[in-house]
């Protein structure tokens, strides 16, 4: 999803050395090529935040509202499987024919498979997809539009390649280290449940599970900085179990009118599993952040951010940056209680809060 209007899907970088000067120039050297020349390869380049067919990489053009703006762009011609099947039937219809044959030996037919292709590839248009991406060289601070999985890693690796730096993702391993200068290999895990005890850390969802408890437990969180805030999680849930196996006995509950306090919430709670995924609002003053937080990759999806007055696009732009570097910053607020909560001489006391918060659940 676009950074400039609607929800937004993420994931958040930091940006550890400063950027070079030049970068406009770096990412130009590395723009995406003309449509004319995209094959059945993919075609992978930068782009403008404006549009996929922005290939005029300038200050102008992709620095907006305070922020770098950019896509990466893959563009690929393909041949429709049913269209390409029909192309190849022909042709081996008519080789028989000519050969005088009964059948088309394999052999054969991969050469017709590769030499249609090749005849009618570039007939085909181009079907363009792109990555956003959009980084504050102030802060240092970097926002790509996707989760995870192998667009997230093409991003890095094309943005290393183009600054010779690598972005950081931020995740809660990433965060202990880097926030809190906590070790994840010393840091404890939660094991609350009767049965299920995991083994492998699992600190995102911690993280989640324990902003579950706080939210219903504690209540607002008052921090120095950003004021009072509020959180609120509904579903759908996501339950997993022991952390060897992030899909062993996973449970989603999305039906019903309150699934945070049904029967099957409880019961995956009593047992020991841990929230993966939930739908969360996060509230300071009149501003509302909502969305779905995907805790084992620390990824926010369709995120709606707090609406600004009515404000020309560069102005409207930067509006919802500063949203996201709020919401950033709210996030880091949550984990911090968390890490306190689980620190030596809090952790026995937290355990026991949340068993007996658990035991103490209404369910319906």
């Amino acid at each position: 999803m676009p950074f400039e209007r609607g929800a937004v899907t993420f994931t958040m970088f930091d940006l550890d050395q400063e950027l070079p000067e030049n970068l406009i120039d770096l990412f130009a050297a590395r723009k995406a090529g003309t449509l004319d020349q995209v094959t059945d390869e993919p075609q992978i380049g930068w782009v403008t935040g404006r549009h996929l067919l922005d290939t005029a990489i300038t200050e102008e053009s992709a620095f907006v509202g305070g922020a770098y703006y950019l896509a990466l762009r893959q563009a690929v011609r393909k041949i429709p499987s049913s269209l390409l099947n029909a192309l190849c039937r022909r042709e081996e219809q008519a080789y028989i024919r000519a050969n005088n044959l009964e059948y088309v030996s394999g052999k054969i037919k991969r050469q017709i498979r590769e030499e249609t292709i090749e005849k009618h590839i570039q007939k085909m248009p181009p079907s363009l997809s792109g990555i956003p991406l959009v980084f504050d060289h102030h802060r240092r601070e970097m926002f790509a539009g996707v989760t995870g999985g192998t667009k997230l890693d093409l991003l890095v690796e094309n943005f290393m390649q183009t600054l010779d730096q690598e972005p950081i993702q931020l995740n809660a391993e990433t965060i202990l280290e880097r926030c809190f200068e906590k070790s994840p290999a010393n840091f404890p895990i939660l094991n609350l449940g009767e049965s299920v005890q995991y083994t492998e850390s699992a600190f995102g969802r911690d993280f989640l599970l324990y902003c579950w408890y706080f939210s219903e437990a504690v209540g607002v969180l008052n921090h120095p900085e950003l004021g009072e805030l509020d959180l609120l999680i509904e579903g759908p849930l996501v339950f997993a179990g022991d952390g060897e196996d992030p899909g062993s006995g996973e449970i989603a509950l999305k039906k019903g009118s309150s699934p945070l306090r049904s029967a099957e919430a409880k019961a995956a709670l009593t047992v020991g599993k841990k929230l993966r995924k939930a739908k969360l609002h996060f509230t300071r003053l009149n501003q509302v952040w909502s969305g779905t937080f995907d805790a084992d990759c620390f990824a926010f999806g369709s995120f709606k951010l707090p609406e600004g007055e009515a404000m020309n696009d560069d102005e409207l732009f930067q509006d919802r940056m500063e949203n996201l570097s709020l919401l950033r910053q709210i996030v880091l607020a949550y984990f911090a209680e968390y890490v306190k909560a689980m620190s030596p001489e809090n952790f026995d006391a937290t355990v026991k809060a949340m068993k007996e918060w658990i035991e103490q659940r209404e369910s319906i």
